[in-house]
């Protein structure tokens, strides 16, 4: 707690200095003037506009924001430009508020506007990592790199995409933990939801087991776990042969074409139904045993 409090006063301090010295910087180049705030007035009324006005702003913000978010589209794409939109509206409420705001005031925003190149360039200098944000963000949704909705790998960090900012980008584990990554930084992303997933399963059986007998009752099993989980298997499972020859068991593998949500559900299913399958057909999976023998002395 205490450390969050000094974070946010070395921040407030930080803000302090940074507009201290654009403020220095307008007077100096005259971008700022006596003159723009002349007809600077002040009084009861004047703060009624600006709460009336700033409460209208944000209701209308609020409000299209719920409307957006009303929809549940099936499609990816929709749903990605849906959340960008979103976020959009929060940085044109501030926009709205701080020109209407200065308005209301009685500042002259007009040479503040004519000026506003050589503002941005200031301001682009001492927020280069929040333009890039932006800039990456906008590419990666015209160039539908991905969208809300999809599974993606970044840095080794696997998720579904669940809002897609002007800033950032937010992705929800399975394990419901949300990571908040700057668009910047998504970099080498792994989109796997672009194509349906396999899902995996070894299982071993005794070297004793009647192999050939065995591989041509397994067509059947896998339709049966088909039948049973249609819901996550795309097809049936497909036994791909002996995977290794390990110490004390003959290691089988089998795949199975599922989505990406599915895949590690998959993989638990074809392990359970496996077990139980081969056990119908007469068929133990070995463990490690131990023997111990017994030496006359």
């Amino acid at each position: 707690m205490k450390t969050d409090k000094k974070s946010r006063i070395i921040r407030l301090a930080v803000s302090a200095v940074i507009l201290a010295i654009l403020f220095a910087i307008g007077m100096a180049t005259k971008l700022l003037s006596p003159e723009m705030f002349k007809n600077l007035k002040f009084d009861f009324s004047v703060l009624l506009k600006l709460l009336v006005m700033i409460a209208g702003v944000l209701c209308a913000e609020s409000l299209i924001s719920f409307l957006l978010s009303l929809p549940n589209p099936k499609s990816h794409r929709i749903r990605s430009v849906l959340s960008i939109i979103s976020s959009i509206l929060k940085y044109v409420a501030v926009i709205v508020i701080l020109c209407w705001g200065l308005t209301i005031l009685g500042v002259n925003i007009s040479t503040i506007v004519a000026s506003v190149g050589i503002v941005a360039l200031v301001i682009g200098f001492s927020a280069e990592s929040l333009i890039e944000d932006m800039v990456t963000g906008a590419y990666m949704i015209f160039e539908n790199q991905y969208n809300v909705g999809d599974i993606v790998e970044v840095d080794g960090y696997r998720g579904t995409v669940t809002s897609i900012g002007l800033r950032v980008t937010c992705i929800t584990d399975p394990g419901g933990n949300v990571k908040i990554i700057n668009n910047s930084a998504m970099k080498n992303i792994l989109n796997r939801s672009d194509k349906p997933s396999r899902s995996v399963s070894v299982i071993a059986v005794p070297y004793g087991v009647d192999l050939e007998k065995l591989e041509s009752q397994i067509p059947d099993l896998m339709q049966e776990i088909l039948e049973k989980h249609p819901d996550v298997f795309k097809s049936a499972p497909i036994y791909l042969g002996v995977d290794a020859l390990a110490d004390s068991a003959v290691v089988l593998k089998f795949v199975g074409e599922v989505d990406e949500n599915n895949i590690f559900s998959g993989g638990r299913i074809l392990n359970h139904d496996l077990l139980l399958g081969f056990r119908k057909l007469g068929v133990e999976c070995p463990f490690p045993q131990v023997d111990v023998h017994n030496i006359p002395v």
